[in-house]
């Protein structure tokens, strides 16, 4: 289970502190944790936050009891947590075997290698021996980052905006693969996105505004309020 507890994360640029994170406080121990709210709320920060890519100002992060707060990503990665950023990272040098056997911790065969590529629709034979490099696609780019969470099989995996980049490739198999990886890995898949689809499938919404927790509870809880409210927005353009 993953805990944080009162984490706020402020920056200071030209003498003045910006407060992005305020003092936010929840539990993710269901099977899909989605985070959601407006441009700007403190969404991706906070999943940066949890998977250590940068610390918080204040506050603590537990997962199953321990504390992990002073963890880097690398020590967050061993404890368990992964994590799929919003605009993927390129590596040049690296196949896109490679990247998928480094996510594994171990030297997989093609085949193994192949099997990921696949749940994510990828016709493995194209790109298991390309690097993972500019010649790439976003869409590209992010199906294989979701092969590497997959193949890593965490207590916590964490998605930045997962269905960006990937129009070609229907919703119903982003979830498909979402629903595969809990139930190889278990664990808690938080996703952050604003999509209705991913949200209509979340055990736990989190609704974060203004960097704090607006709201949380089940989708039968939140989600009606969330689709009214686009609603009223849409009649009012």
């Amino acid at each position: 289970m993953l805990e944080l507890k009162n984490v706020s994360y402020s920056v200071t640029e030209n003498g003045e502190t910006k407060h992005i994170l305020k003092d936010v406080s929840l539990t993710a121990d269901e099977r899909f944790v989605a985070i959601t709210g407006p441009n700007g709320s403190g969404k991706s920060t906070l999943a940066k936050i949890i998977a250590g890519v940068i610390a918080p100002t204040a506050g603590k992060i537990l997962l199953d009891g321990q504390d992990v707060t002073s963890f880097g990503i690398t020590e967050r990665a061993k404890a368990g947590v992964s994590y799929a950023f919003q605009q993927p990272v390129r590596f040049k040098g690296i196949t896109v075997k490679d990247l998928v056997s480094i996510a594994a911790g171990k030297n997989i065969s093609v085949g193994e290698a192949c099997a990921y590529l696949s749940e994510v629709g990828l016709c493995a034979r194209d790109y298991i021996g390309r690097e993972v490099n500019s010649s790439l696609s976003g869409g590209e780019l992010k199906r294989i980052e979701i092969a590497t969470v997959l193949a890593r099989k965490t207590k916590i995996s964490v998605f930045d905006e997962p269905e960006a980049g990937i129009d070609l490739w229907s919703f119903q198999s982003l979830i498909k693969v979402f629903e595969n990886l809990h139930k190889k890995a278990g664990g808690s898949i938080l996703i952050i996105s604003h999509q209705e689809r991913i949200l209509e499938i979340a055990d736990k919404i989190v609704v974060m505004n203004a960097g704090a927790v607006e709201r949380a509870g089940s989708a039968e809880e939140i989600l009606p309020t969330l689709i009214g409210a686009k609603a009223c927005r849409a009649l009012r353009s």
